[in-house]
């Protein structure tokens, strides 16, 4: 009685592997391999520009804020 039928056919798969069809595994897995690679090079890249883009905004967050302090500093000069 076998519990794990599937792994005899497993066993049978595995000794058919020619040489021929591990190198074209090894073409499809560097396919892979070069596919990942742009991607995390993207994916650099939109950090670098999210980071890019938070720096804008606080800046900007930070010259409206400064102009509302000024402009409220201004309005309580002038009632003095």
């Amino acid at each position: 009685m076998s519990f794990l039928p599937n792994l005899e056919g497993m066993e049978a798969m595995r000794s058919t592997w020619t040489d021929s069809r591990l190198d074209d595994l090894n073409g499809r897995v560097g396919a892979v391999a070069s596919e990942m690679r742009e991607l995390r090079r993207d994916v650099r890249d939109l950090r670098g520009e999210f980071g890019a883009l938070q720096r804008t905004m606080m800046q900007v967050g930070g010259g409206l804020i400064g102009t509302l302090i000024a402009g409220m500093l201004g309005l309580i000069a002038t009632q003095l």
